[in-house]
């Protein structure tokens, strides 16, 4: 049941859409603003009994997300915001003068366990929205994992961009990791998050010192008082760990009462934390980072200062000593802006196989203060939220902007525009970050979009040869093209073989000449024609891009930019390629103390080189694991390493489950995380080529069945430099020859003098970094 609304769009067509009635949600909410609004959710309510529903059965949002992701692409403008007393200044849609039209499709259940959506509701919602006549869908969601580009609801994303509605999806929050992206589909724009200029607060120690970190909520001086940490001030019944992260009920209000309370961050809601000492009569909240994350801006329940991971640690260790005090205060110096926010998730796309770059575009993301509900919210109607998915609107509400100038402009052009006139985001120390994995194109630019010079647009029949190519049977008769060839304003090659030609269409917004520039260490980037004349606004003009791979480390992203230039307009598309001058295998076996195996390798060059270096035979350490014993270990990795090989060895019983846990380390910091298991020898064999971090954990683990299960291992790590110390000798033959690009060759490789009954490690060099790890024994 509803009420029918219609409204007359700027392009000529008509909006069609219902006011749909439900839990506290009658027709009458719906206004000149919010013109329609609808909930899907029959897949939910089937999966989820009624007992364990949440919210309302309506499109009302109870928990506030939906509505801070509306409010901020098109709320009203000059909105008087104001959160617990506290004067919050004006805020305004990025398109106040857009109208709002509500598809629910995402649910809170009781327990917490069910919240979200399933996919036939939300394909039910998109559908909706196509057929109702929307302009622009806001995606503010996203899977754990990477979706595919035959997910039903990426194919029914597909469907609405091939009519003609732009489409802003949020990349995740799942970074800093690598390929920890949710929407790539070339179809829609990816939007990562970027930061704003903080709001500060500032924490003064006794001692003196100062630190400053993100706050909201300091709005007059807190202190000085007493500083603890939770643990400090627990309850009797209590472990320190669970006070330490300020869990609900662990602070003890006789001891709390007065303090200020450092809360580390994790396990429970950062605003749930402040809502603990609030609780205990502590009078303020310094909420500190155990790793690299976000510092937040939340509304907190007391004042409250958030500092990470480099300013936690001393305010830690002076909180534990006798008499130690702090004083917050509001300001401080702000972070270098904009920066992409540590939580915005990274690529490369996994789906598009380094042939699509993803995201596409930053946007603010964090710390971003807009209408909310208030059921979800503490009462306020207004908050600070953080997210991919408070960036998405920000996309979404400039592609209804561009739409009030240009109303017939398709989506991909639109997305172009944006794209090609972004500017480059920071790195913490200012510098403009060449991340394209990170910020796509950079951030959006809201003035310099309007005036795009030039535009790469694509339509449906493009993208469905794209999947053709990428692997995906559309069951169309479309013709394949190489993904790299699709008309997208970024320039992506996941394996550049030597050489490669890629092609790109532009369509002129306004007369001019424009010429090409590329910057792209390492290769050679020949543009033809690298002049291109236009008469008149709507001209095309094809041009190809040949990348020929000359010193680019082989293996490595390489990343770029081709700018086309007319007078004050410039044109600039990132690029991110993968060099590679040989296909060889990653590791060649022998054994015995000498001996020889012949092996092949397929150039991309008439010139083919091969180099050994080594072997090494580093010591062995030996060890046992009881039932469900971890024991990790640290390898320094040393300067100028060309490989580095890590081999575990288990004597596992047979229902005994063994792996390792291993990552990379920069700074002391471990930058991911990777699981191996063994083979049907029980050995783990861990080969890092080129390693760029300073140190490989490896964390060993047996899960027996038993206590008296013992599993004992062998430890071992070869690290090859130039001048690696030898144990025997390794030749490869022939060292150089010529050779037919792209057909395979056979190399020999030869060693003597090797340790028969230790493991010995040599590198097999054969240009521009490119490798293989010749294991033996």
């Amino acid at each position: 049941m509803g009420t029918t609304t219609v409204m007359h769009k700027a392009d000529g067509g008509t909006f069609r859409g219902t006011c749909q009635t439900g839990d506290s949600f009658t027709a009458a909410a719906c206004n000149e603003k919010v013109i329609s609004a609808r909930h899907f959710g029959k897949a939910w309510f089937d999966a989820v009994p009624e007992s364990n529903r949440a919210g309302y059965v309506s499109p009302r949002d109870s928990q506030g997300h939906g509505t801070h992701t509306a409010a901020t692409a098109a709320g009203n403008a000059d909105v008087r915001a104001k959160a617990d007393g506290e004067d919050l200044g004006t805020v305004s849609g990025v398109a106040p003068a857009a109208t709002i039209a509500v598809y629910k499709a995402l649910w809170q259940s009781k327990d917490g366990q069910a919240d979200g959506g399933l996919t036939s509701d939300l394909v039910a919602a998109i559908d909706q929205a196509v057929a109702d006549g929307v302009d622009v869908i806001n995606y503010s969601l996203g899977a754990a994992f990477e979706s595919a580009y035959d997910d039903p609801a990426q194919v029914t994303l597909r469907n609405a961009a091939a009519a003609g509605v732009f489409v802003a999806t949020a990349a995740g929050n799942s970074g800093p990791g690598a390929s920890s992206l949710s929407n790539t589909a070339p179809w829609t724009t990816t939007v990562a998050a970027g930061t704003l200029q903080s709001h500060t607060g500032t924490v003064t120690l006794g001692n003196g010192a100062s630190h400053t970190g993100i706050s909201t909520t300091v709005h007059r001086r807190a202190g000085p008082a007493p500083l603890v940490k939770g643990s400090a001030v627990r309850v009797a019944d209590t472990v320190d760990v669970y006070a330490d992260y300020c869990m609900p009920d662990s602070l003890d209000p006789a001891r709390t009462t007065g303090k200020i309370v450092i809360c580390e961050r994790g396990v429970n809601g950062r605003a749930d934390k402040s809502a603990e000492v609030e609780r205990a009569g502590g009078i303020g909240l310094v909420l500190v980072n155990p790793g690299d994350e976000s510092t937040d801006g939340d509304l907190h329940s007391v004042p409250a200062v958030h500092l990470d991971k480099a300013d936690a640690a001393p305010v830690r260790a002076y909180a534990a000593t006798s008499g130690a005090t702090a004083t917050l205060t509001a300001g401080g110096a702000p972070d270098v802006y904009p920066q992409v926010a540590g939580f915005s998730s990274r690529g490369p796309s996994l789906v598009g196989h380094g042939d699509l770059l993803k995201p596409d575009i930053t946007a603010p993301g964090a710390t971003i203060l807009a209408a909310v509900s208030p059921d979800g919210n503490h009462g306020r109607d207004f908050d600070y939220y953080s997210g991919t998915s408070m960036a998405t609107p920000h996309i979404s509400g400039l592609a209804a902007l561009y739409l009030t100038e240009h109303p017939t402009w398709s989506p991909m052009s639109i997305k172009s525009a944006m794209m090609t006139t972004a500017t480059p985001t920071k790195t913490a120390d200012g510098k403009n970050s060449g991340d394209v994995f990170a910020q796509g194109a950079g951030e959006v630019d809201a003035r310099a979009m309007l005036r795009p010079g030039l535009v790469y647009d694509s339509g449906e029949r493009d993208w469905l040869a794209y999947l053709e190519g990428s692997g995906v049977d559309t069951g169309t008769g479309v013709k394949a093209i190489d993904p790299s060839d699709l008309n997208h304003p970024s320039i992506a090659i996941g394996d550049l073989f030597g050489k490669q030609t890629v092609t790109r269409t532009v369509t002129a917004t306004a007369a001019g000449t424009y010429r090409a520039r590329v910057d792209l260490p390492g290769i050679k980037a020949t543009v033809s024609p690298s002049v291109l004349h236009f008469s008149h606004p709507g001209q095309k003009r094809t041009f190809t891009l040949t990348l020929d791979v000359t010193t680019a480390p082989a293996g490595r992203v390489d990343t770029g930019a081709l700018t086309w230039t007319s007078g004050r307009t410039t044109v600039r598309s990132p690029i991110a390629v993968t060099p590679q001058i040989v296909r060889a295998p990653a590791e060649i076996k022998g054994s015995g103390s000498s001996g020889s195996t012949a092996f092949s390798v397929t150039p991309a060059t008439s010139t083919l080189t091969a180099t050994a270096y080594g072997p090494v035979t580093s010591p062995v350490t030996e060890g046992t694991l009881t039932r469900m014993q971890q024991i990790s270990y640290e390898a320094e990795i040393p300067s100028g390493a060309k490989a580095s090989q890590i081999t575990v060895r288990f004597d596992a019983a047979a229902d005994t489950i063994t792996g390792v846990l291993w990552g990379s380390k920069v700074d002391g910091v471990l930058q991911d995380v990777h699981v191996a298991v063994p083979d049907s020898d029980g050995a783990v064999t861990l080969t890092v080529p080129y390693p760029a971090a300073d140190a490989l954990l490896v964390s060993l683990v047996a899960m027996g069945t038993d206590d008296e299960t013992v599993t004992p291992y062998t430890y071992q790590a070869h690290h090859i430099t130039a001048d690696s110390p030898a144990t025997g000798r390794v030749t490869v033959t022939p060292g150089r020859a010529r050779v037919t690009p792209g057909v395979p060759t056979d190399l020999t490789a030869a060693w003597s003098g090797v340790p028969a009954n230790a493991r010995s490690g040599a590198w097999i060099e054969y240009g521009n970094g490119a490798g293989s790890f010749l294991t033996l024994n």
